[in-house]
């Protein structure tokens, strides 16, 4: 299948997101937003976003797969097809939908493109802060246009975690007390690239939320494995646990750690 030009994905992902999302923001009536099970909300913008961006880029993409967060919720067959698909692309609408549905500007939107079961290109852009990042399997992650690099982990190891139990977490002190997550995956990949932390660790992670993430931080160095500690990719399936971070060293400590908590 012909390549889409990866500007052109981002600029679709950016006007998406200020034709149905950006107005949105603060403006939700009662009556806009749903929840898909207790605190799992959805709203118009993700429903919209989600339809306008599976249809451009199937314009752009005949043939391909979509992997929509919301088409999902009313059909997990389309998840089985993720990793054996020649072409396809995973979307979230609104990362960070209860953030969005408070005001707070910590929500994005996230594609990521799969091509026989390996994540080949990755976007998450943040509309309130107006950060784009970009990563190609192979050429590096860019944020705005810049090179992301990261340095090693600090010591004690800072890290985050959607696991309530991991709270505070601290290893007899080999890492710094983990702390929760920013409930976007969209902001934490952003600042476990950066450096800003070294690791997170997730409960039940969906392709959409984690196959952008994780290849922007394969880019700049680091590992998401699952429970198991095997490598996370699209043919991963839905493992109940995984870990992110700056190095594989980071990751396999962790992975340990965690079987001793759960």
């Amino acid at each position: 299948m012909a390549h889409i030009d990866t500007d052109e994905i981002l600029q679709l992902i950016v006007e998406v997101a200020a034709e149905v999302i950006v107005p949105r923001f603060k403006a939700l009536s009662d009556e806009q937003v749903e929840q898909k099970s207790p605190g799992d909300f959805v709203t118009i913008a993700d429903r919209e976003a989600e339809a306008r961006i599976t249809e451009r880029l199937l314009a752009r993409q005949p043939g391909a797969l979509v992997v929509g967060e919301e088409a999902t919720f009313a059909d997990r067959s389309r998840l089985s097809s993720l990793a054996d698909a020649e072409l396809a692309f995973t979307v979230d609408p609104v990362d960070g939908t209860a953030n969005f549905v408070k005001g707070s500007p910590r929500y994005a939107v996230m594609v990521a493109e799969v091509r026989r079961g390996e994540t080949t290109r990755a976007w998450i852009w943040q509309p309130e802060t107006g950060r784009a990042y970009v990563a190609e399997l192979g050429a590096g992650l860019y944020c705005n246009g810049g090179r992301v690099s990261r340095g090693p982990a600090q010591a004690p190891p800072r890290g985050m975690t959607s696991k309530r139990s991991w709270r505070q977490f601290d290893a007899r002190g080999e890492l710094d007390p983990v702390l929760h997550t920013n409930f976007c995956a969209g902001f934490d990949y952003a600042q476990l690239v950066t450096g800003e932390v070294d690791f997170f660790t997730y409960l039940n992670p969906w392709p959409w939320d984690h196959l952008p993430g994780s290849l922007m931080l394969r880019e700049v160095g680091g590992v998401a494995l699952d429970a198991g500690g095997e490598p996370y990719g699209p043919a991963t399936g839905l493992p109940n646990s995984l870990v992110t971070a700056a190095s594989e060293d980071l990751a396999r400590r962790l992975v340990g750690y965690l079987r001793h908590t759960d």
